[in-house]
């Protein structure tokens, strides 16, 4: 059975979510973790914006400004999906990062996978919480099917049998803050874009509807999310977004991840970055590494 898109739904219009400036990325996020600033909104510098406080709601007020110093950082790993040499290029440390709202992906991922194993597909409740979550970033959406996967330890079991080997689940409801690698986000996509005979031995976790599904969300994202990989990008692309401020620095974690093609070749492209001085300042890091990366393999 094929997965086909339930009609559009917003969970809010774009002009509230420019209201509201700011919402909580990683589920019920305490004030002294991390804060968020909505989709499509490219907000100050933190160093003149005042940071957010999560409430329990996922709503956030208004805290003391914070004044972020520090360098960020940035890994990307590329992997062609059209040459006969299926090995990942990593540029820079494959070090440990925040996930963001990239993790959205891998918890789709996992709730597919779950479903499978019950024999059935998800259902029209599910369905509608994996649309939001993918297609507008949508959190509380994200907070349900993370407490149906089974929070960490599920995602976890899920990543094993998907062939991650170096993502860990964040604590409780923070699943914005789990630790994942550029690295791994590339076997992630793997499990979801390769459908090359060369891809894993013996049969792939998900069946071959959950991969369209996944792959069909991630081309589908609202238009004022498409930014990160998507920019080195001659043609097609699918991806997924994250951004998050850190509230104890002022500092920006911005990742982007997906597949995008170029000359015909489809390419699997992760930029994971942390210590942004603002969401502007990532983005463009993130569109610079990613194209550089690509090009890098497509001269290969």
């Amino acid at each position: 059975m094929r997965y086909r898109l339930l009609p559009v739904r917003h969970p809010e219009t774009a002009a509230r979510r420019r209201g509201r400036r700011v919402v909580a990325c990683a589920g019920v996020l305490l004030a002294s973790v991390t804060a968020l600033v909505s989709a499509g909104t490219l907000d100050p510098s933190p160093a003149t914006a005042a940071a957010p406080t999560a409430r329990p709601d996922g709503t956030a007020g208004s805290a003391a400004p914070v004044r972020p110093c520090s360098k960020a950082r940035v890994t990307a790993a590329v992997l062609s999906l059209d040459g006969s040499n299926r090995a990942t290029t990593v540029h820079g440390d494959d070090t440990a990062y925040d996930t963001a709202s990239i993790i959205k992906v891998d918890i789709l991922a996992t709730a597919l996978l779950q479903a499978q194993d019950a024999g059935r597909t998800l259902d029209a409740h599910e369905r509608e919480l994996a649309e939001a979550m993918i297609l507008h970033s949508d959190n509380a959406s994200a907070n349900a099917l993370w407490r149906e996967i089974g929070r960490a330890p599920g995602l976890e079991a899920a990543n094993k049998r998907l062939g991650l080997t170096s993502t860990k689940g964040g604590d409780g409801f923070l699943w914005g803050l789990t630790q994942t690698t550029a690295s791994d986000q590339i076997r992630l996509l793997r499990a979801v874009f390769d459908t090359g005979s060369a891809s894993n031995a013996g049969p792939a976790p998900l069946d071959e509807a959950s991969r369209a599904y996944i792959r069909t969300l991630m081309t589908h994202i609202e238009s004022d999310q498409a930014w990160g990989v998507s920019s080195a990008a001659g043609s097609g692309w699918a991806l997924k977004n994250g951004w998050l401020q850190r509230s104890t620095t002022g500092l920006w974690d911005i990742n982007s991840i997906g597949q995008v093609t170029v000359n015909g070749h489809r390419y699997l492209v992760a930029v994971l970055s942390a210590g942004n001085t603002s969401m502007n300042d990532g983005i463009a890091l993130v569109e610079r590494t990613a194209r550089a990366a690509v090009e890098s393999a497509a001269g290969r």
